[in-house]
């Protein structure tokens, strides 16, 4: 277990820091964060002989937590390494909370650089669409980018120097995985044999529904009293990061909306500002697009065939419509159509605003919306429309 949370900065009376702490939620650790924890411990025993305990990682945001060892093993001759953590995922019904997070570290000849391998409990990508290539263990961009700068550290500590590169073979494996798994969606996106290893800050939010819709309406009224007129409602970070890189909003003008888009829409409604603007995942927002307010995996899904027919909308073929319609994901839908020419990225964006401007009723609101992928590329804008502008939904050239 992690010995440390993460805690708002306390420079500001509102913005995401101050709508998290709001919640009074505990946080906890995603299993890249566990992930790394271990295998930096591991590789620490690899070159060293003796295992960190507790180890200290540094996350995306430049929090620092420190993680205990629930196992280590350091095989004869130095061989090979194994740490794990057990993950804390604080106060959220993550499923994945009490796994057990295993890395072993092996070394690899020279220039071979750090390869991933799945162990038990660690999935398999097995269709395309996702973020990883057909084949590569489920270990996401994210927390490979952040072992792989952990164990340079570790190649800098032990004998390497400045600018050591770990050549070293990574196994991540989580016991009991594969049972955990089939509560997730992995099964159905083609990731087989178990779970995913996953996170972009390292932080895993807990989303109670009651204490979150209430921290997205105090942060509204923060954004109020201070006499911000145009807010962000952002479904993570790397959306939030596009939000202030486009539209320049200070810390408390942005909304952690997460999943509840509805919330959002219905609090402003109630409590008007002059621009709104939603950013979010091309998926989440199609569900937004498809009329769910809520944007949750377990209670909403993306919809293909509605995909499919913005697409008939963008000019699609039936034929690019029906693979659409079968893609594995919406990552993939999106994938089909941008290699066409098609704007689906656009068109969700604006009929996503469209169903926005519905819900807030005609309330004195311009909305925007910008869809990203999960590298925060924009991939689909919508510009601002308000109440009194005709609904088209077209998508934006």
């Amino acid at each position: 277990m992690a010995e440390a949370q993460p805690q708002g900065t306390g420079k500001a009376a509102g913005g995401r820091s101050a709508q998290l702490a709001h919640t009074g939620l505990r946080h906890g650790w995603t299993t890249g964060a566990c992930a790394t924890a271990a295998s930096t411990a591991a590789y620490t025993a690899l070159l060293s002989g003796e295992f960190p305990d507790p180890v200290t990682i540094t996350l995306p945001k430049g929090q620092t937590p420190s993680f205990a060892l629930a196992v280590e093993e350091l095989a004869p001759g130095r061989t090979a390494a194994m740490a794990g953590v057990v993950k804390d995922a604080g106060d959220d019904p993550d499923v994945t909370h009490g796994a057990l997070v295993r890395a072993t570290v092996r070394a690899l000849p020279a220039g071979s650089g750090v390869v991933f391998r799945a162990g038990p409990g660690v999935g398999t990508v097995t269709r395309p669409g996702l973020p990883l290539e057909v084949g590569e263990p489920a270990v996401n961009p994210v927390p490979r980018q952040l072992m792989r700068q952990h164990l340079a550290q570790v190649a800098a500590r032990y004998g390497g120097g400045a600018g050591a590169v770990a050549d070293v073979e990574v196994e991540i494996s989580v016991d009991h995985g594969e049972e955990i798994a089939r509560s997730t969606w992995n099964p159905r996106l083609g990731i087989l044999g178990g779970l995913s290893i996953l996170g972009t800050t390292g932080i895993v939010v807990p989303y109670s529904c009651s204490a979150w819709i209430d921290s997205i309406r105090r942060g509204v009224d923060v954004a109020r009293a201070a006499g911000r007129r145009h807010v962000a409602g952002c479904t993570g970070s790397t959306s939030e990061k596009v939000a202030v890189a486009l539209h320049r909003l200070p810390e408390d003008a942005l909304l952690d909306m997460g999943d509840f888009a509805g919330a959002v829409l219905k609090y402003i409604r109630r409590h008007p500002v002059e621009r709104l603007t939603l950013c979010g995942g091309f998926a989440k927002l199609s569900k937004l697009a498809a009329g769910h307010l809520d944007l949750h995996s377990a209670r909403s899904q993306v919809d293909k065939g509605f995909l499919a027919e913005l697409a008939r909308r963008g000019g699609a073929d039936e034929a690019l419509a029906a693979a659409v319609a079968e893609a594995n994901t919406g990552l993939a839908a999106l994938q089909l159509c941008i290699a066409a020419g098609v704007p689906l990225g656009d068109l969700v964006a604006a009929t996503a605003r469209d169903e926005s401007l519905a819900v807030l009723r005609g309330a004195p609101v311009a909305v925007d919306v910008i869809c990203i992928d999960r590298a925060g590329m924009v991939v689909g804008r919508a510009e601002p429309r308000g109440p009194g502008d005709a609904r088209q939904g077209s998508p934006q050239r």
